[in-house]
């Protein structure tokens, strides 16, 4: 019992003596009492939203595309930990929270995820994606983009009038996402979609069930009318049976 007590001790002494850091990913502060900074803060958590979206769109739909979109953000994020480790520059730094800061602040990680995440949907959305002579089967095209934009900005602002960050560690992390998001598009648009087929008869690729769906200009409508042709066709075979 007393040797149980000792070990706890010692386990508490240890605590007591450890530096206690915050999870970066997720530790954003803003100044107490201002609903401006509530909201920015809030903004600066989209990045871990999106890649929560990624990941669902992923278990469920299973799409090479939608893969190919996720890695390049991947990618431009441990292309973003080389470059703050090789620049070293630090953040901003004010009294009080210079605790928090446990990496440096050039290129914006946040700001190059946004800036490739928007420029790759533009591209995706406009080029990707068959068009329509409809504007109105199309304006759910450019109510994305605009939507992926304006949030992107927002983070931008949020990051600066937050102090994580100097207007110029934004704007070139901004441009960097830029970049990449159009090198990532044209790889994939070139290199990688025509090996789609392929990569999708592989027989670890039918086990889990992962499709190409390059050929397939409206994904959602042919989604529906599958659905609802298999569900006609279950529902006149339970008919049949319930006849004889």
């Amino acid at each position: 019992m007393d040797e149980t007590k000792d070990n706890s001790d010692e386990t508490i002494l240890t605590f007591e003596k450890t530096k206690w850091i915050p999870l970066s990913l997720t530790h954003v502060e803003y100044p107490k009492g201002s609903l401006f900074g509530f909201v920015l803060a809030w903004c600066s958590l989209t990045p871990i939203f999106i890649c929560i979206s990624f990941a669902t769109l992923i278990l469920f739909r299973r799409d090479l595309h939608t893969i190919s979109y996720f890695l390049g953000l991947l990618f431009s994020e441990a292309f973003n930990y080389v470059m703050k480790h090789l620049i070293k520059e630090p953040r901003p730094l004010i009294d009080g929270r210079d605790s928090l800061f446990t990496e440096y602040g050039m290129p914006s990680s946040h700001a190059q995820f946004m800036s490739f995440f928007s420029i790759y949907l533009l591209l995706f959305l406009f080029i990707r994606v068959q068009s329509s002579l409809s504007v109105f089967d199309n304006l759910w095209k450019y109510i994305a983009v605009f939507a992926s934009f304006t949030i992107s900005v927002i983070v931008f602002y949020g990051r600066v009038y937050l102090l994580y960050h100097t207007t110029n560690q934004v704007l070139w992390g901004a441009v960097c996402g830029f970049v990449l998001a159009i090198l990532w598009f044209i790889i994939v648009q070139f290199a990688l979609t025509p090996l789609f087929p392929i990569i999708a008869a592989w027989p670890v690729s039918e086990y889990l069930m992962v499709r190409d769906s390059t050929l397939i200009p409206n994904v959602l409508w042919f989604e529906y009318c599958s659905h609802r042709s298999e569900a006609r066709s279950r529902h006149r075979k339970q008919s049949i049976r319930k006849l004889t």
